[in-house]
């Protein structure tokens, strides 16, 4: 026998002989042959069945997360029995496995717990084995691709479905059956430090985008976890886990359809809740969200977890309880009835206090029942009972994990989501032989965002953009870095000037930067990710400086920002000679850019968010309120030459965005014509059928991403100016011309009214075809009766 089947087999001689005496043998025997045991039985009648004979300690036991780290030590592997049995014992539901230890530690310690869940516990109920995957599943090896920020840009909800096929079948490779992914928040507030981990700014953007990572997730049999529900993203002062300001109106309106389209309309397992409050109210705790709009009015029927630690904040965060000592009977009463199912662990486990409240009559024990079914209920759903343990062989994953589909995929899905922002004199694509110096502290390194596994950007798999540039030149490519990313130290400016100046053009690539899992929560610099939130969306330290430096040489400039968000450096968009956006890039990022540079690949991403001039401008999202930014504002200005141009909206500045929702350059050239719609009339049941020809009059082939906008012009309250309702990516080869056409559903074009009451009012609609949320080439009307 190998080393694991001897473990697990003394380890089921061992629990089988001193723990049968407590057992009770009589409802282990009825367990046997019940009717949750029976795979062609429904769903809800296995879920009855199974409550039915479930003591108060093992549906509580249900309710609070596990983890692996009870049972393996994950410094050493060395197995823990006791504490294996206690985490079961108490903490059944589901566990949390990652950690940056060898794969067949995790695929092991998974093995062993659902084997003794199925085999050496009354009734039998596997777990749910879950880690992160918003940009690759967390463990080491494993694929990593682009950050959410990124992938959005390439407006191609079908590569992020193929993206989260690849993170299931690497998940179930190690017996992990449920990912916390996707993301339906929006990047509504740009201080904030996850706009890294977000689709964009727009509620229709994401809720594709989340939507398609659903279903490929769940195609391959593991649970998306929908999180986190909802309005979290937009802090007061952008302070992760700050409150959210907004009423209902905005809420239904702008924050809750893109979950509703991952929830809902793709099905997902399970959702995370969030750490903020909304209006006052903690989410965690919010039976009007959880339970009203969500199970009452959506019909949502699976479970909701909270996020780590989030339950302890409605005593020490929000001071609705005592926090020292923590009043667990307070936080359980508050989240678990209004709809809260499930107690992620970082925090107290205040959920084990539910049987001494259900025997002390203060909690029901349906409000129990009802939690416990809507896990089961996704149990029974994924099959997890016939086939508890997906796993494969521990000789056979690497013919699983990081295979060289998914890591073609992940150069790709970085490809399409590059952004070209400006492009003077055809500064790019870059000749293959040309002098090139690479400049600054982005170029040898390796810049993922947040939420990879410890160490994975020292995996020698991963192509930085110094040796992408080199793979693709067949020309001389020197390397200067310039200045430290952390540093205000202009020492090493000298000698990237010269390199710059004997160099036919230079690529200066400069940025924000996140941390892996461990490093993130280290005290470790950084400038974006979970709870690293910035005052200004300015270059830190001597990048700026570097950046002018290296253009005033005169020598054509190429500048890359690498970022998990936007950054505000208007005077590099006027003056580089080209302007290049990656959003925190995946493994395969150094190779992608160079397709981009050098033209392998001509450039189709466009902003999944709105680019302001300057952090004092905020929010510059494109759907702004009626009455919001003007069409036309007296925008003032700073000149280089200290000349001052004032205005009044702004006196200095202007409040519209510096590269809008949508935008994206190309190495083609695309001309829109011919915008009609099947019928200008409709009612609110009706589907129109909208079409555009688009031409490409370049010489190079190109995709461009087609956007529709509908404008509501008369409306009972005041409403967004436009909203996106359909896009499409196609490609357009030079010189040839393609009719797009979307279906746009005319229930979507509805309001929130005055009595809250959502509804598709009667008059007239404008539908807008276009390149951006500016850049709109053509409308038809629609009036709807």
């Amino acid at each position: 026998m190998t080393s694991f089947v001897k473990r697990s087999f003394f380890l089921l001689l061992l629990l089988t002989v001193s723990s049968t005496g407590a057992y009770d043998l009589h409802r282990r025997q009825n367990a046997s042959i019940a009717i949750y045991k029976d795979a062609s039985a429904s769903v809800e009648e296995r879920v009855a069945d199974l409550i039915s004979r479930m003591t108060i300690e093992e549906k509580t036991a249900q309710l609070i997360q596990g983890d692996i780290s009870n049972w393996v030590n994950t410094t050493t592997n060395a197995f823990n029995a006791t504490g294996l049995a206690w985490n079961f014992a108490n903490r059944a539901g589901q566990f949390y496995v990652g950690y940056p230890v060898q794969q067949s530690w995790i695929s092991g310690g998974v093995e062993i717990a659902q084997d003794y869940l199925t085999e050496n516990t009354t009734l039998g109920i596997p777990a749910l084995v879950q880690t992160e995957g918003i940009h690759g599943l967390l463990v080491g090896n494993a694929t990593v691709f682009n950050s959410p920020i990124a992938q959005a840009c390439s407006w191609d909800p079908e590569l992020i479905g193929d993206m989260a096929n690849i993170i299931a079948q690497e998940s179930r490779a190690l017996g992990v059956n449920q990912i916390f992914a996707p993301l339906a928040d929006l990047a509504r507030e740009l201080r904030y430090g996850r706009v890294e981990e977000t689709y964009g700014e727009d509620p229709h953007l994401v809720g594709e985008m989340a939507y398609h990572y659903v279903k490929g997730l769940q195609s391959g049999n593991v649970s998306a976890t929908v999180k986190h529900f909802a309005a979290f993203s937009a802090p007061e002062q952008g302070l992760n886990t700050g409150p959210v300001h907004g009423g209902e109106r905005e809420l239904r309106t702008t924050w809750l359809p893109p979950f509703k389209r991952a929830i809902i309309d793709a099905g997902a397992y399970s959702i995370m809740g969030a750490y903020n409050s909304y209006d006052g109210i903690p989410t965690v705790a919010d039976y009007h969200l959880m339970t009203e709009i969500l199970r009452e009015e959506w019909g949502y029927k699976y479970w909701i977890t909270s996020d780590a630690g989030a339950t302890d904040r409605l005593c020490c965060a929000f001071k609705m309880c005592s926090c020292k000592p923590i009043d667990s009977e307070a936080v359980t009463m508050y989240a678990l009835p209004a709809g809260n199912d499930v107690e992620m662990g970082g925090g107290s486990y205040n959920f084990a206090k539910i049987p001494q409240l259900v025997a002390e009559g203060k909690l029901d024990i349906e409000v129990v029942n009802t939690a416990v079914a809507r896990q089961m209920r996704a149990k029974f759903e994924m099959g997890l009972f016939e086939h508890p343990f997906p796993g494969a062989p521990g000789n056979k994953t690497k013919d699983i994990i990081h295979t060289s589909e998914a890591v073609e995929l992940s150069r790709k899905l970085d490809a399409e989501s590059i952004v070209l922002l400006e492009n003077n004199d055809q500064t790019l694509p870059l000749k293959k032989d040309a002098n090139i110096a690479v400049i600054g502290p982005m170029a040898d390194f390796v810049n993922f965002g947040d939420y990879v596994v410890n160490k994975a950007q020292y995996n020698p798999a991963n192509v930085n953009p110094l040796q992408g540039i080199r793979n693709a030149s067949t020309g001389k490519v020197t390397y200067v870095q310039g200045c430290e990313r952390w540093s205000n130290d202009q020492s090493g400016f000298p000698e990237a000037v010269s390199a710059a100046e004997v160099a036919d053009v230079a690529v200066v690539l400069v940025g924000t930067w996140s941390r892996d899992q461990n490093e993130l929560w280290q005290g470790l610099n950084a400038t974006t990710g979970e709870h690293v939130d910035v005052a200004s969306l300015k270059l830190v330290g001597a990048m700026g400086p570097l950046v002018q430096a290296i253009i005033e040489t005169g020598k054509p400039t190429v500048v890359v920002f690498q970022s998990g968000k936007p950054i505000t450096e208007p005077w590099i968009s006027e003056h580089a000679s080209a302007l290049v956006q990656q959003f925190y890039p995946g493994e395969q990022g150094g190779n992608a850019l160079a397709d981009v540079l050098f033209g392998n690949v001509s450039p189709s991403g466009k902003l999944s968010v709105s680019v302001p001039y300057d952090v004092g401008t905020l929010p510059v999202f494109y759907d702004y309120l009626n009455s919001g930014r003007g069409a036309d504002p007296d925008v003032g200005k700073a000149y280089d030459n200290g000349t001052l141009d004032f205005g009044h909206q702004y006196v200095l500045g202007d409040p519209r965005p510096l590269y809008e929702f949508g935008y994206g350059l190309s190495y083609a050239n695309f001309t829109y014509s011919n915008l009609t719609l099947s019928s200008t009339t409709a009612t609110a049941s009706d589907t129109i059928t909208a079409s555009v020809s688009v031409t490409n009059t370049a010489s190079v082939d190109g995709k461009e991403v087609v956007q529709f906008y509908v404008q509501d012009v008369l409306a009972s309250v005041v409403v967004p100016n436009i909203q996106l309702k359909s896009f499409k990516k196609v490609m357009v080869k030079a010189g040839e011309t393609v009719d797009v056409q979307v279906e746009l559903k005319v229930q979507d074009w509805g309001l929130w009214d005055l009595r809250m009451k959502y509804v598709v009012e009667p008059g007239e609609f404008v539908v807008w075809a276009g390149a951006s949320s500016v850049d709109l080439k053509g409308n038809a009307t629609v009036t709807v009766s």
